[in-house]
């Protein structure tokens, strides 16, 4: 069983756990922005529609 060979810094863990956070907080603002624009109808962004794919269906 692989176990480490040295107790981990407090300083090295909570810097990787700053960075996880870190991105998870970009990529949250990022959904976020993108569900405001797509609801004001002022995105570039294409989706498919619940229209759409019935009429492909037919």
């Amino acid at each position: 069983m692989a176990v480490p060979k040295k107790k981990t810094s407090k300083s090295k863990r909570d810097k990787r756990r700053a960075t996880w956070r870190h991105k998870a907080s970009v990529e949250a603002e990022k959904a976020l922005s993108l569900g405001k624009s797509i609801l004001t109808g002022r995105s570039t962004f294409v989706y498919p529609s619940d229209e759409e794919e019935e009429e492909d269906e037919e």
